[in-house]
């Protein structure tokens, strides 16, 4: 059972159908095998003693399975899980409450976990080390702790910014993953088994053909599956064919590599603005009216990893890859390296 605690105007798109979509068990979850390996032992030897798995971290980019591993980990466990996020919890008293109110081998699942304030993160060291919540009482001299225990219970702190929790919070997690990006083959068995839960008929190659679009992230591969299907329904029989598939993706602007309009305009604002690179990120931000964070998190990764564009001390360079790719003359400074 899931209960979530979050603030008014947390929104999700599609909500209800992407947790549909999400795998329940530990045997439904495609692709990470070497994570999954790992889990299983560890929540396999947890179960054999009787006891709460230890607290958990994950991180990696966004859309690759953080938040549907958590839930997979309460299931198998049989735990009840309660999901909130750093931004949601303002103060000590809003994460004391939670605490609190959690029952032996319970699951808190705490989303963008390197958005905690430092003060949370305080009352949070004891709550995960010792199982104690520690609550000042009065003010002045007359102040004084009083400690509560709490019930054996599991933290799961999902994260995109690793390199922003501090030392303190990250030690106390007993197991940290990082989840990468999917395979080719792996998109396609997820692309698939959405498919089939959509109950949508879909063909090999068109499952291939969004496969290759999806930026090797499964949310994006179920968000494209479900435009591609809204094409199918509209457009022909209902059936993803892969001239379906190509003429939808095409209509969404998703080119061959599966890079959208932004991913272009930032490859072309790299090589035009600045010749190429190198070009500090705030300066690219700036270029882009976009934020640093969304442009490092969201953007980049992906690129970074196409091999479109590269990282080095003194900024961004688009890569000749890049240029061949938007269909640009590779500058005379490339052409020894190829």
């Amino acid at each position: 059972m899931t209960e979530r605690i979050i603030s008014s105007d947390q929104k999700s798109e599609d909500i209800d159908l992407d947790i549909t979509l999400r795998p329940k068990r530990l045997s439904d979850f495609v692709g990470q095998d070497n994570i999954k390996e790992s889990l299983d032992i560890f929540m396999q030897a947890a179960k054999k003693r009787k006891e709460p798995i230890e607290h958990v971290l994950l991180y990696g980019p966004p859309g690759l399975g953080k938040t549907t591993l958590a839930h997979v980990i309460a299931n198998e466990m049989n735990a009840h899980i309660k999901v909130t996020s750093g931004p949601a919890i303002e103060r000590a008293g809003d994460l004391a409450a939670i605490l609190t109110n959690m029952t032996e081998g319970d699951i808190l699942f705490i989303d963008e976990i390197h958005r905690l304030n430092k003060v949370i993160e305080e009352v949070l060291y004891p709550a995960m080390e010792d199982y104690a919540l520690d609550i000042i009482v009065g003010k002045g001299t007359a102040a004084r702790t009083l400690r509560l225990d709490l019930p054996k219970f599991t933290i799961i702190g999902a994260t995109t910014r690793y390199n922003l929790l501090s030392s303190p919070l990250r030690d106390r997690f007993g197991s940290t993953w990082r989840l990468d990006f999917y395979n080719n083959q792996d998109m396609q068995k997820i692309i698939n088994r959405s498919a089939k839960m959509l109950a949508v008929d879909i063909e090999d190659q068109a499952a291939e053909e969004i496969a290759m679009r999806s930026r090797a992230t499964p949310r994006i591969a179920n968000r494209l599956v479900k435009r591609v299907r809204d094409y199918a329904d509209v457009r022909s029989d209902g059936k993803i064919t892969h001239n379906v598939a190509h003429e939808g993706l095409k209509l969404l602007n998703i080119d061959s590599l599966g890079l959208d309009e932004f991913d272009r305009r930032l490859l072309e604002v790299v090589i035009s603005n600045f010749s190429g690179g190198p070009v500090g990120l705030g300066s690219l931000a700036a270029a882009l009216s976009e934020d640093v964070g969304t442009i490092e998190d969201i953007y980049e990764p992906f690129l970074l990893q196409l091999g479109l564009l590269e990282r080095t001390p003194r900024g961004r360079i688009a890569t000749p890859k890049a240029y061949k790719h938007l269909g640009l003359d590779i500058p005379q400074k490339f052409q020894t390296l190829l």
